[in-house]
């Protein structure tokens, strides 16, 4: 299990890197990010879209470095991922350097895995009680 464990922490942790790099570039413009309105310009959505878009990022990237509420946070960027290679990248083909979904797929399965695995041994709920409710994991 400690194997299972180290590798689906691995995973949580390049979730998070990625998804509060962008979630809290949408919602708060950090990291040079394009705010609200320039995510909700640049997609064509309505401000409503971008606000849920930054928070699902934001708490889901949350949720995977924390290992709380690890499957709701991978739900969320799981659908997340699918807008994306649904609305922006499958008209351009799966090839990443035009565009296409080979990333958002990759960042798709990441979060289908943690969400069918849970998040293992190393999380925050870990480090308080071992028999932590299915529903926190």
């Amino acid at each position: 299990m400690k194997n299972e464990s180290v590798s689906l922490f691995l995973l949580r942790l390049v979730l998070f890197l990625s998804f509060f790099y962008h979630g809290t570039g949408i919602l708060l413009d950090w990291f040079e990010g394009p705010g609200i309105a320039g995510f909700a310009g640049y997609m064509g959505f309505p401000v409503i879209i971008a606000v849920l878009v930054g928070i699902a990022e934001t708490a889901g990237s949350l949720a995977m470095i924390s290992g709380i509420l690890t499957r709701i946070g991978a739900l969320c960027i799981m659908i997340v991922m699918l807008g994306a290679i649904f609305i922006l990248h499958l008209p351009h083909g799966f090839n990443i350097m035009a565009n296409g979904y080979e990333y958002a797929l990759t960042e798709f399965t990441i979060a289908l895995s943690i969400f069918i695995m849970g998040p293992g041994e190393y999380t925050l709920t870990g480090l308080i009680a071992k028999n932590v409710p299915f529903i926190l994991r």
